[in-house]
């Protein structure tokens, strides 16, 4: 997909499955939101084709029975009320009105209902946002960037609506710039950067991927070191405990073991989902700003 000279979307291919959270990554014009769009029909790729079901988006009668979606929750008439705003929708796909007071309450907006959607905070619009995704009760749903602007609690309850609908067995497919909270909400990972795919994993795969040693503290340190050291294994001390590199958890126990040495910690430490993500998209990041000194 190219807007004149950019590529935004180059040769990328993946599929999200329901029952889990999809967290789709990637630094600031990676293409994640062309690609949400080329999926909606709102785009038109130069070649290839994005299907929900196996079905393009375009050919369904009834959209919003199959996927839901929140783009730009700024893309709303700010002269209609939020009930008025879904009452539109639901019309247009022959659901019927009592949905409309339905969602309100799921996202917390019944109060608002009758409230002009021009006096809305960002957080409430994200709110009307998720409701109008909702409203067809569909099996898939998308969301880019949805906790923008909502507060730690409105934060807490995006999460556990996420979850809650891939527990129903739905499709879930969330982009976001914050990497903690993906790291609490997502169970896989699709990763892009300049248009192109760079990871598709589950986050414990992602974890083991980029393990940063093991934390061990034991009985018999000096020994373990040495024993350790003999498999192959880089040990340093790291305030009173072992930091070992080179040697997963499960052999550190077998060697402890054949020596008869207790174990008081083996922990395994992985990097972040941020310090995975910064890694993995490295040499993809197209805007970046000098450290402070």
């Amino acid at each position: 997909m190219r807007y004149r000279d950019k590529l935004a979307v180059d040769d990328l291919t993946f599929s999200v499955k329901p029952g889990i959270v999809t967290g789709f990554l990637g630094p600031n014009g990676a293409g994640k939101s062309t690609t949400m769009r080329m999926i909606l029909g709102l785009e038109v790729p130069d070649r290839g084709t994005a299907l929900i079901g196996g079905t393009p988006y375009t050919s369904v009668k009834t959209p919003m029975r199959m996927v839901g979606a929140l783009l730009d929750a700024g893309d709303v008439h700010g002269g209609r009320t939020a009930a008025a705003h879904l009452w539109s929708l639901a019309r247009s796909n022959g659901l019927a009105r009592a949905r409309v007071a339905e969602v309100l309450e799921t996202v917390g907006l019944t109060e608002a209902a009758d409230r002009r959607i021009g006096g809305f905070s960002l957080g409430m619009r994200q709110r009307l946002g998720i409701a109008a995704a909702l409203l067809g009760d569909p099996g898939v749903l998308m969301f880019d960037e949805p906790i923008n602007g909502l507060d730690p609690e409105g934060i807490r309850w995006a999460r556990e609506l996420m979850r809650r609908l891939a527990d129903e067995g739905r499709t879930v497919l969330v982009s976001s710039h914050l990497m903690n909270e993906m790291a609490l909400t997502a169970d896989h990972v699709v990763v892009i950067g300049r248009g192109r795919l760079i990871a598709d994993t589950t986050m414990v795969e992602l974890a083991e991927r980029y393990q940063r040693g093991v934390l061990v503290r034991a009985t018999d340190q000096w020994t373990l070191t040495e024993v350790l050291r003999s498999g192959g294994a880089t040990v340093r001390e790291e305030d009173g405990a072992l930091s070992v590199s080179g040697m997963d958890a499960g052999r550190i126990g077998e060697l402890a073991l054949a020596r008869g040495i207790a174990l008081r910690e083996l922990t395994p430490r992985n990097a972040s989902l941020e310090e995975a993500f910064m890694e993995l998209t490295e040499d993809s990041v197209e805007y970046t700003t000098r450290r402070a000194a």
